[in-house]
Parts: structure tokens; sequence; C-alpha cells
């Protein structure tokens, strides 16, 4: 198989091609996106949790586990949803926070919880790569390797995320996620169970993300995007509104946010924490 095919807009690459670290990396420099198949997370653990999961937020049990406004873990209604960054409309999902120290409900099996330990693994791997084909000025301003950068760290996030069908009496503009970065320094999102995820491309254009079952998207998160001098961007993306049949379709989907320790330095202007209070503070400002 070759190495590069064109499903849709992003090139596709296979994690276990001896050109992958360099393909990976370049796609990242070029888009802030990376596309991986053959990559060594378990499809059917993917698909076990989504199948529990959907059936947990069917259900009431959720309710028991109302998110923590201080420690951000267990369950966020559609009701306290995120508003993106210059956006007045709340997104249409809800989601749970799963940290190793968090609340975990009992109504679903271990999976998640296993899911995270598999993607953390992997994300070493994935920042090793980076590391590795960084160029060297841009290396040298690394203020260690990255994938130290994760270890220790209590503050990865693994979001199990729902957006429910769409009624028709949505808000007028909201959408499953509107335009947004992620704050972290490299996100793992299997394909979801339905398409919708597009990125925002240099000319302006919304490009779909190829959403095959076994695919895992990788996107930069501004931490990286700020260690890297900007030489990996941090990418614009959002999740549209289905339309016809897909309109009574959940979605779930299953982000892994890799967050340093707060300690790290970043950039001379900032460290983990300092960047992360900064983001917080921009988005519980009003208007913002």
């Amino acid at each position: 198989a070759p190495l590069f095919s064109h499903a849709m807009h992003l090139p596709v690459i296979d994690f276990q091609n001896q050109g992958a670290p360099e393909a990976f990396c370049r796609s990242l420099h070029s888009t802030g996106f990376a596309v991986l198949t053959k990559h060594p997370l378990q499809p059917d653990l993917v698909a076990g949790i989504y199948a529990e999961w959907l059936d947990f937020f069917q259900g009431q049990a959720k309710h028991a586990y109302a998110h923590d406004a201080i420690r951000h873990d267990g369950y966020f209604s559609t009701a306290v949803s995120e508003t993106a960054k210059n956006h007045t409309q709340r997104d249409l999902k809800e989601f749970f926070h799963i940290y190793p120290w968090g609340r975990y409900p009992s109504e679903v099996s271990d999976a998640a919880r296993r899911y995270y330990a598999q993607g953390n693994a992997l994300a070493q791997t994935l920042l090793g790569w980076v590391q590795a084909h960084s160029p060297p000025a841009v290396r040298a301003g690394y203020s260690m390797p990255l994938p130290a950068m994760l270890d220790g760290s209590e503050h990865t996030l693994l979001r199990v995320l729902h957006y429910p069908p769409l009624t028709g009496h949505e808000n007028p503009g909201a959408l499953r996620a509107a335009a947004h970065g992620d704050i972290n320094l490299l996100t793992l999102l299997p394909a979801a169970t339905e398409p919708g995820l597009q990125v925002l491309a240099q000319d302006g254009s919304w490009k779909d993300v190829p959403c095959d079952f076994n695919y895992l998207i990788v996107n930069i998160g501004d931490m990286l995007a700020e260690a890297s001098g900007h030489h990996y961007p941090s990418t614009v993306h959002r999740v549209l509104n289905p339309v016809g049949l897909a309109r009574t379709k959940p979605r779930i989907s299953l982000p892994l946010f890799l967050h340093p320790r707060r300690e790290v330095v970043l950039s001379q202007r900032y460290t983990v924490g300092s960047y992360f209070d900064e983001r917080m503070q921009e988005l519980r400002r009003p208007g913002s």
C-alpha cells in the first residue's frame, strides 16, 4: 500500500510503514493534523467504548456524576456544555471527563480506562517522532524532550463525547462543536461513529476529516504550537450538524487531550500552568 493515500482531503499515513514518522510530522507541520491507519489502538476496544457509553448517556445514571466545578471531572450536561471562544451559543453536546484520579461510572466497564493507558503510551511514541523530526532550530527551543513533558502528568484528559440526535429545536447558529483550537500538547481522536469533523485549511476553506473507523486523527494543540515556535500549527476545527437522515443519529467521539505537567516550560513566555490559566480566563470572559 502507498504511504500516502488521499482519503478526502488529508493524507492517510500507515503507522507501520518505515517512512511513517517523517510523513506524520510533515502532515502536522503543513496542516496541524495527521491521519494514521494500522495504529496500535484496538478497534474492538474503541467500538465497545462507543456502545456502552452511548447507553450510559441515554440513561439517567449520568446525573449522579454531575461535574465538579473545581476539579472538572465527571458529567457535563448539554446545559453546561462549552461555548467556544468568539461564539455565543453552547455546543450541542454532553460529555464525561475521565482523569486517573477522577470519578468513573460504575455503570460501564473499565474499557475507557484501558484506552486511556493505551492512548498515553501511543502519544509518547508520536511525540518522540515529532521530537526527532523537528528542525534543529525548533528542537533546540524545547525545554526538554517532548515525551518527557508528559511523564507523571495527571492532567491528561479523556473526554467521552455524546452529540445527541438533532430535534429541530436547536438555537439558530448552534453547532455540535463550534470552531475552536485545542489548548493541550497533542490530541488523539479515533474516528467517531458519524462524520462531521472539519479542519480549517490555510487557504481559509473547511476540509472534511476522514471518518473511516480504523483511522486515528491526531492534531496539534496550542501548547505544542507555542513550544515549537509555531512550526507545528494548532489548527481550528469544528463538528458540523448533520442533515437528512443523519440528523436522527447520535455521534460518539473519544478525544484524548495530552496535557504536560503544569511546571513544564513551553517557551520564554509561558509554563504549561500559566498558559492554561490564561486560556481559562479567556473562556470565562463574557463576550470572548
